[in-house]
């Protein structure tokens, strides 16, 4: 049997570094848990490498300067204004 990719000290230091307290049942359990966790790892490596997509551009429309609505526009469907601005419910 190979030796495990990950012993119960191991396992005790980085629960230490948790502050967590485990019993030796869980270190060992956690110990085989993080191995095979380490082995799912490591089945990444075998996964093909492939071109990467081309940058993105900008397929945004430049900005261009148009005539906006005059205030009184603006303001009517608004259903209640004060001096020329729109007016909402107070607050508080």
């Amino acid at each position: 049997m190979s030796e495990p990719a990950v012993d119960s000290e191991e396992v005790e230091h980085v629960a230490g570094l948790a502050r967590v307290a485990l019993e030796e049942a869980e270190r060992e359990r956690f110990a085989e848990q993080f191995g095979e966790i380490l082995a799912a790892f490591e089945t990444l490596d075998e996964v093909p490498e492939v071109e990467p997509e081309p940058d993105l551009t900008n397929v945004m429309r430049g900005d261009e300067v148009e005539e906006s609505l005059s205030q009184e526009e603006a303001l009517q469907n608004a259903p209640d204004t004060e001096d020329g601005q729109f007016k909402g419910p107070r607050v508080s």
